[in-house]
């Protein structure tokens, strides 16, 4: 799944070749979505300038006069820009067919992504829960020491939460747990502020230097400018189960917590 640093640098990759472009039509030839996409998506897009291309958590902000395109990429989904002439394959879902005779692409075979629409996007139902952003100062490690207390559920899936903090997903929270040096089975609730402190500092760490590489390159994901991401190589934990650590050379293990697979190493994680 695109994780945070994916959606961000999809965000990087297309905003230049949207911002001041005008929308002369949508293309949509299945609207079966996680959400159908609304009948109505052409007429409100039409004609419409694009303003602004935020992201907020895991979801593209597309902002026109009129309102905000919301876009979820998914399980396997991806935002691209292509000739609007350009044939389109399977799974290719829509064209934002743009005046400077480009499109922007939605792509998803598994169609659990979305496309929706908000004139008030932060209150939409979808957003308006969400804690803060990793990167941003309202996230800190004494937000997840306060947050923490009394529960007993583990860390990994505590700091996974999008209303304790957005877009640390699987792949980030393993390696920050890992940086940090935390087992992700341990009680969220007994862990220390001073290590809730070096948690957030190697969370925003990790995820500025995923998006700084272009993201982690895993199934479908393509960068927005049609480039992979180069951070995979870097990986120290996720998806190693059974390797050996590259810090302190043991044998790294696997467990699932919350349903996802978690990979460890019990010497270098307590």
């Amino acid at each position: 799944m695109p994780e945070l640093p994916e959606v961000e640098t999809t965000r990087r990759g297309i905003a230049p070749h949207l911002l001041g472009q005008t929308i002369e039509r949508v293309v949509v030839r299945d609207r079966r979505l996680r959400w159908p996409i609304p009948e109505d998506l052409d007429a409100r897009l039409s004609g419409q300038r694009i303003e602004a291309v935020e992201r907020r958590a895991k979801y593209l902000l597309i902002r026109v006069q009129s309102g905000t395109l919301i876009a979820h990429l998914g399980m396997s989904g991806s935002l691209r820009l292509v000739p609007a002439e350009l044939p389109a394959a399977k799974h290719e879902h829509v064209d934002i067919l743009l005046g400077s005779g480009q499109a922007l692409r939605y792509t998803d075979p598994r169609r659990f992504g979305a496309l929706l629409w908000s004139e008030l996007p932060l209150e939409h139902p979808l957003l308006a829960s969400l804690g803060p952003e990793p990167l941003d100062e309202g996230f800190d490690g004494r937000r997840l020491y306060e947050l923490s207390r009394g529960r007993s559920m583990a860390v990994k899936p505590f700091i996974m939460d999008n209303a304790v903090v957005v877009g640390v997903g699987n792949i980030y929270a393993s390696e920050a747990l890992f940086a940090a040096g935390i087992d992700p089975r341990r009680p969220a609730g007994g862990i220390s502020r001073a290590r809730y402190e070096r948690l957030a500092a190697e969370i925003r760490r990790i995820l500025a230097m995923a998006i700084e590489r272009g993201g982690t390159t895993l199934r479908d994901f393509v960068g927005g400018d049609g480039k992979p991401g180069y951070f995979q190589q870097e990986l120290f934990v996720y998806g190693r189960g059974g390797a050996f650590c590259k810090q302190c050379g043991s044998t790294l293990r696997e467990v699932r917590l919350g349903q996802r697979a978690s990979v460890y190493c019990g010497r270098c994680q307590r």
